[in-house]
């Protein structure tokens, strides 16, 4: 009988919120067990955001390129290598995930790697079965003459996140997600992405830069996050080179082609249709949500006491940094400094040549007043004017306290510009706060001068 190791405090699940979540429970001084199936850092590292980042950078160069070509002042040919990108975005995918390990490691939590399965036994404690993964370049030396390692917790978070989900459509085995991409020995010459959020918008960005014909097909409206300016001005001028086929039913996908109610389409499928969240490991422990995530109260506690949960397993808004400060919530939680998380005004972003940008409150029956403008032609944004591309930026203010209530932006800064921006508006700034505003020069940032304008 293997020997049962007790665990004051168990993490399974090594994505941003169960990576920060432990982190923050090693600072506190809390002995910390990570566990972790597959890689260290979770989707966002290794199928996700920072994925997508790397190949806009790509994207971004090519496009720049073509544009100083066509303005005369560059000559010249890109010979672009699919697969070595992918492989040299593998090697600091590697060297992120142990800088990412040897933080943790750092506040003295162990991290084991292997697939791990949650029971209550007849006492009611929490037993963690893990078994290893001794393929895993960064497991411990110390574990790779061993299958199983067992734990009694007492305090566990689930932080296990959320895996692509796959429609019920004939032929979808043959689809392509989010997950594939740095696996592609070639870019397709033809690609037809399934779905019509932010994931299959950057997607269809990165592979029509690259030289795939590419088609979005929607089953309703795609974007529906942005307000309507800002989603023409995407669909026109950002991902124009993408052919859009919204209001499309799907009928069936096969290797080379997809089958739909506006006709059959040839090209590999890509299926970008949302997220499901990884609640198995304790779907028969603990009480779930009806879309089947983890339920849990403002303390990150499930249905049982000692059993944490946070991130996109918990459904909500799948955000990294969102799932980063619930982990920490929860970690302080189960380290008894109690606190309650609050709902604050959430920045978000689509990664395109211009980068897309938005935030707004709650929804309010006050009156609005709308403004937009042009973007500013400052850095990176320069050798756009000429074609009137250089973003856009809106603001709406409610008409009777003068308080911003939604902010969109297409800039080459509206990252930076929109998340400060979403902690003013957690503030309640209004826009006579700007009057002494003093930017900083050359920006692309549009927020301040409507707000200095109108203040």
């Amino acid at each position: 009988m293997e020997e049962i190791k007790k665990i004051k405090n168990i993490v399974i699940g090594a994505g941003p919120a169960g990576r920060l979540g432990s982190f923050e429970l090693g600072k506190l001084g809390e002995e910390t067990l990570l566990i972790e199936k597959k890689y260290i850092a979770g989707t966002c590292l290794n199928e996700g955001c920072m994925v997508v980042c790397a190949l806009t950078d790509i994207s971004r160069f090519i496009r720049t390129f073509k544009r100083f070509s066509e303005i005369g002042f560059i000559d010249g040919n890109i010979n672009f290598d699919y697969k070595t990108a992918c492989d040299n975005i593998k090697k600091t995918r590697l060297f992120l995930r142990k800088l990412n390990q040897e933080e943790n490691e750092s506040v003295n939590n162990n991290v084991i790697y292997g697939e791990a399965s949650v029971e209550i036994n007849d006492e009611g404690k929490i037993i963690v079965t893990v078994k290893l993964d001794n393929d895993n370049p960064l497991q411990k030396e110390n574990l790779k003459n061993k299958e199983v390692n067992i734990y009694e917790a007492e305090n566990l978070l689930i932080a296990t996140g959320a895996r692509p989900f796959i429609p019920n459509i004939d032929g979808a085995n043959y689809a392509l997600t989010s997950s594939d991409v740095l696996n592609l020995e070639e870019i397709p010459s033809k690609l037809n992405i399934v779905g019509g959020g932010i994931i299959a918008t950057e997607l269809s960005n990165i592979f029509s830069s690259f030289g795939s014909e590419v088609r979005i097909i929607a089953r309703s409206e795609i974007l529906k996050e942005l307000e309507p300016e800002i989603k023409s001005y995407v669909v026109k001028k950002l991902i124009n080179e993408v052919e859009i086929c919204e209001n499309t039913n799907v009928f069936e996908i096969t290797e080379n082609s997809i089958i739909t109610d506006k006709g059959e389409f040839e090209g590999k499928t890509l299926i970008a249709t949302g997220r499901v969240p990884n609640s198995e490991i304790v779907a028969d422990i603990v009480e779930l949500n009806e879309d089947g995530s983890i339920k849990v109260n403002e303390f990150f506690q499930t249905s049982n006491p000692h059993i944490y949960s946070a991130g996109d397993v918990t459904g909500g808004i799948t955000l990294t940094p969102y799932a980063r400060k619930e982990g920490i919530s929860a970690a302080r939680n189960m380290a008894g400094y109690l606190n309650k998380f609050e709902d604050n005004i959430v920045p978000q972003s689509l990664t395109l040549d211009l980068d897309v940008s938005f935030t707004q409150k709650q929804e309010t029956d006050a009156d609005l007043e709308d403004i937009i403008i042009p973007g500013l032609g400052g850095p990176h944004a320069f050798w756009r004017i000429m074609k009137g591309e250089t973003g856009l930026t809106k603001i709406s203010l409610n008409s009777e306290t003068d308080e911003i209530v939604r902010a969109s932006q297409i800039s080459p800064s509206s990252i930076d510009d929109t998340a400060y921006l979403a902690f003013l508006m957690n503030l309640g700034i209004d826009k006579e706060a700007f009057d002494d505003f003093l930017e900083v020069h050359p920006s692309t940032d549009a927020y301040y001068k409507i707000l200095k304008i109108m203040g």
